[in-house]
């Protein structure tokens, strides 16, 4: 049975949204990286899961949907998104849309993320 990218990242998203730290961190390779312009390039799955646990104690409350997933290689999804949260200490409510490219190995882990923010 051949590797579904789009099924990983669709599940890898999906714990996102459930905040599930130990799967989030299961789907990440040691030496994954990921690239955001909000978070700037982070190496390593410990400073990547570090990053994520921060993220999700200013905005604890994010709801993220994907408006399309598709593969762009054998092991690659991108996924197009729009999120909303609220700052866990000022209440601002914070509105994003965006892509990212999840870049898989061949024991399906991630071994990258780039983030896009789109303008809006």
């Amino acid at each position: 049975m051949s590797f579904d990218p789009v099924s990983a990242a669709r599940t890898f998203h999906e714990a996102i949204n459930a905040l599930d730290f130990d799967t989030i961190d299961a789907f990440f390779a040691e030496d994954a990286v990921y690239g955001s312009v909000k978070v700037g390039q982070l190496s390593g799955k410990t400073e990547i899961m570090a990053a994520f646990r921060r993220y999700f104690e200013t905005y604890p409350d994010q709801v993220a949907v994907d408006e399309l997933t598709e593969a762009v290689s054998p092991m690659a999804a991108r996924a197009v998104w729009r999120l909303k949260a609220t700052h866990s200490e000022t209440g601002e409510p914070l509105v994003r849309f965006g892509e990212e490219t999840i870049t898989f190995n061949d024991e399906g882990k991630i071994i990258s993320v780039d983030v896009t923010d789109y303008k809006v």
